[in-house]
């Protein structure tokens, strides 16, 4: 499994802009089949919204594929 360190400009991120931006789906539609499959978690929960909003601190997990780790670019 890729450990990834994605770091944000902003309050958030959307799920979905995330794993593109991370690099581990090449389109929103990927992500989308991804959550859909139930094959992404948030700090070990479970994730089926689509536009859930990630915040710095924030742990996501694509099933045997990336674990992100969202940091503040401050």
């Amino acid at each position: 499994m890729q450990k990834l360190q994605v770091q944000i400009e902003t309050e958030f991120i959307t799920l979905t802009n995330l794993l593109k931006f991370a690099g581990v789906v090449m389109s929103g539609g990927q992500a989308h089949e991804l959550i859909e499959e139930g094959l992404v978690s948030l700090n070990g929960q479970p994730v089926s919204e689509k536009r859930k909003k990630i915040r710095a601190g924030d742990v996501v997990k694509v099933k045997d594929l990336a674990e992100i780790t969202v940091e503040n670019e401050n």
